[in-house]
């Protein structure tokens, strides 16, 4: 597996966690599900992320599902785990393990308990010292989940400090202008480059990342397509094609959005693509009405024909 560095780009997809109807892993579904990610272009793979519903595995589990995708990816993509933990020995204990599996490397999230710049510029050096030299990791920078407002200056001051951050989960919203200004600083030499991936509200706003700098995205949709689509006619230079796909997407990435139950959405749709086996969501999590249900159709139906009229 290739280690994660700082020229990472592309779209790396925040992968869903399968579960069964009642509540338990589903391995078979998660190679159904790796297979779609790859076949659909994504450079690629973060698991255990928050709409992985990490938080809601046991250890074990982590470290099952985990093999698991690693095992079916074969090395084709790099694949970050999230490591994200209430404590640095939780932290320590699984980035061993799945970097001694063959991970990539992982992504840490400042905890909701760090407020001030100095509170969390020096929880990240307790981050640097708990993961170790030779361990890659991502920031991520997701402050609608974490509370934590991390300013550009104290992003600039963490990376100055972590010569193994490679990377930046940027999730601010709205953060066109931090992204502006850290690329600026990298420009300008007062900072190194590093890559950054952006994962606001689904893709939202991808378009004008890529604009500003962005390397790709990394982020979840039931239609990953549209991301890869995206990245790469930016990077070919086509800049109204990413725009075109993007809007053919648009209505239902926002659906998808919603919160509390944009991932029973995605789930549902997932599962309606026959990726995963059931669209269940770990309890607690929500449950989609019927009405629900409905309005997703319609939006399927009328992507399909904007679809149609950009070919």
């Amino acid at each position: 597996m290739k280690t994660l560095d700082t020229s990472a780009k592309g779209v790396y997809l925040i992968a869903v966690t399968p579960f069964r109807d009642n509540g338990e892993l589903d391995l078979e579904s998660t190679d159904r599900m790796v297979d779609f990610y790859l076949d659909k272009g994504a450079t690629g793979l973060t698991i255990l992320g928050i709409m992985g519903e990490a938080t809601k595995l046991t250890a074990d589990e982590s470290r099952v599902f985990v093999k698991r995708v690693l095992a079916r990816v074969g090395g084709r993509v790099p694949v970050i785990v999230g490591a994200s933990a209430p404590g640095f020995a939780p932290m320590r204990e699984l980035t061993a393990s799945v970097m001694d599996m063959g991970a990539s490397g992982v992504m840490v999230a400042p905890p909701s308990t760090v407020r001030t710049d100095d509170q969390i510029a020096a929880y990240f050096d307790m981050v640097n010292e708990t993961l170790g030299a030779d361990v890659p990791w991502c920031l991520q920078d997701h402050p609608v989940s974490t509370g934590v407002q991390m300013s550009t200056s104290v992003i600039l001051r963490i990376l100055k400090n972590s010569p193994s951050c490679v990377m930046l989960k940027h999730e601010d919203m709205p953060g066109l202008a931090k992204l502006s200004a850290i690329r600026a600083a990298s420009e300008r030499g007062d900072t190194r480059r590093i890559s950054i991936l952006t994962g606001n509200g689904g893709g939202l706003f991808l378009p004008e990342e890529m604009t500003r700098g962005a390397d790709g995205a990394m982020t979840g949709f039931a239609y990953p397509e549209m991301m890869v689509g995206v990245v790469n006619a930016h990077a070919a230079g086509d800049i109204e094609r990413a725009h075109d796909i993007f809007d053919a997407y648009l209505p239902l990435a926002r659906y998808e959005q919603q919160p509390n139950i944009g991932l029973a959405v995605r789930k549902h749709i997932m599962a309606g693509r026959g990726v995963i086996a059931s669209a269940a969501v770990r309890k607690p999590g929500p449950k989609l009405s019927p009405a629900d249900i409905a309005d997703i159709e319609r939006l399927t139906r009328r992507q399909e024909k904007r679809l149609r009229d950009i070919q």
